[in-house]
């Protein structure tokens, strides 16, 4: 995927969405200064431990939530500054895929009334031209003719989320959300699942941000993968720089778990210590240092900065220095 700026479709500017706590003074920083960008027809994985903040940031882009800072520019525009019905308008473009496909369908509609509710809602074409358009979609997404009048309780869980990527897609959207779209499917019925997302992907040209917690699939599916930890990204390349060429220790850690058959290509298991400090009180200088092993003086008072090599491949980690960001100032073999 090239870097022409012409073929930005979405970019995240220091994008922050802090929630309350229990208590007034608790402060639950679930996304914290996270910049991005994602290309036209791109696939942007992301990946990180339950908690993290993907599910935060995926609903913030969309405006479902509001941000507390930061900008996120669709086509240069940015969409935290328009008003709701401007907001609403431009929801043809950005939809969002949920993670479970029956709690996201009406049990009292049937699969062709909630795929066309979009139409009814946007006021698209005529009530004879929604009803063609949402039969044809459905059976685009592997339907028959005679399955569309039926109810979600009606399907198997993979048919269900066909029928939610088939809602999702019925306005033309550029850019798609998909909160864990697979994870609850079989892994047969998900090999289905993904390589439908990626024919319509190819056909019409839409952009996913893809959040997942499981590597294997995010591998398969994007073009580019960043990785979040405790409310920041810490790592971003694309897949293939990625997986032969880990730079962020978490990384590391999180790619040794991945299930490989062949003992021999295995690689040894990173296990880190302790479980995610809580975001209500985030650790202090780099945020992953109360478990990495590499952990220096440094990381335990300064922040590290988010640089690039000339490859594009982009890292937070004191591991690494200058503009380049392949120098290495200690600890990592």
């Amino acid at each position: 995927m090239g870097e022409n700026e012409n073929n930005v479709l979405l970019e995240v500017k220091h994008l922050k969405t802090y929630y309350s706590g229990r208590k007034k003074s608790e402060i639950v920083r679930a996304v914290d200064d996270v910049s991005f960008i994602i290309h036209a027809g791109e696939t942007l994985g992301l990946v990180g431990e339950s908690g993290c903040g993907k599910s935060s940031l995926g609903r913030t882009i969309l405006r479902l939530q509001p941000a507390v800072g930061g900008e996120v520019l669709y086509r240069g525009e940015d969409i935290q500054k328009l008003s709701e019905k401007e907001m609403r308008s431009l929801r043809q473009k950005m939809q969002l895929v949920f993670q479970n496909p029956y709690a996201s369908l009406n049990p009292r509609m049937t699969v062709l009334e909630s795929v066309r509710a979009p139409l009814d809602a946007f006021h698209i074409g005529t009530r004879e031209e929604r009803y063609e358009r949402s039969r044809e979609i459905l059976k685009y997404v592997g339907l028959e003719s005679h399955q569309i009048n039926r109810y979600p309780h009606e399907f198997s869980g993979g048919q269900r989320q066909r029928v939610v990527i088939a809602r999702a897609m019925i306005t033309q959207p550029d850019f798609i959300v998909c909160d864990e779209p697979v994870s609850a499917l079989d892994v047969s019925v998900r090999a289905q699942v993904l390589n439908l997302m990626q024919n319509m992907q190819r056909e019409r040209k839409v952009a996913y941000l893809f959040i997942s917690h499981d590597l294997s699939v995010v591998k398969h599916i994007s073009d580019r993968i960043a990785v979040m930890y405790l409310g920041k990204i810490v790592e971003l390349a694309s897949r293939d720089e990625l997986y032969e060429h880990p730079m962020h220790p978490y990384t590391e850690a999180l790619l040794s778990a991945i299930p490989i058959p062949d003992a021999d290509e295995r690689p040894k298991r990173i296990i880190l210590q302790g479980d995610m400090p809580s975001p209500l009180k985030p650790p202090g200088g780099c945020r992953f240092h109360t478990r990495c092993r590499y952990a220096m003086d440094c990381c335990k008072t300064q922040e590290p900065k988010f640089i690039y090599d000339k490859q594009g491949h982009g890292v937070a980690c004191h591991l690494y220095k200058g503009e380049s960001g392949d120098e290495r100032i200690g600890g990592k073999d």
